[in-house]
C-alpha cells in the first residue's frame, strides 16, 4: 500500500511493529472432533500466552494470517471445518518438532 507522505507501509504479515496477537489451541481427539480455542489475546495478554507456552515447552507456530482468523473465534469453541486443513498442517509441524525433540533427548546407544 502506498501512503504519499510516508512511502511504503509494511503489510501486517511482515511488520515487526504490528501489535502482538496469540491464540492457543487444544486438541484431544478422544474428547473433541476438532481443536478448540482455549486462549487468545493481543498485546500484554498475547505476551503472557507466549511466555506460558515457552515456560511449559509448548511449541509455538507463527503465522499472522492464521492468528487473525483464529482471533475471530469464540473461546472454548472448536475451529470451523474451513480451518481443518490449515490447523492440521500446524499440528503436523508440531508433531514433527516433538518427534525431533524426543530423538535429541534419548540417550545415544
Amino acid at each position: 500500500m502506498m501512503d504519499r507522505k510516508r512511502g511504503l507501509r509494511p503489510e501486517p504479515e511482515t511488520d515487526p511493529n504490528a501489535e502482538k496477537k496469540a491464540v492457543a489451541l487444544k486438541y484431544n481427539p478422544e474428547e473433541n472432533a476438532a481443536p478448540k480455542v482455549v486462549a487468545k489475546g493481543r498485546g500484554y495478554v498475547a505476551e503472557n500466552i507466549l511466555a506460558a507456552a515457552q515456560s511449559n515447552a509448548v511449541p509455538v507456530y507463527q503465522n499472522k494470517s492464521l492468528v487473525n482468523l483464529l482471533m475471530a473465534l469464540d473461546l472454548d469453541k472448536e475451529i470451523p471445518p474451513e480451518l481443518y486443513t490449515t490447523v492440521a498442517e500446524v499440528l503436523a509441524y508440531i508433531y514433527r518438532m516433538d518427534t525431533k525433540a524426543g530423538a535429541r533427548k534419548r540417550p545415544m546407544p
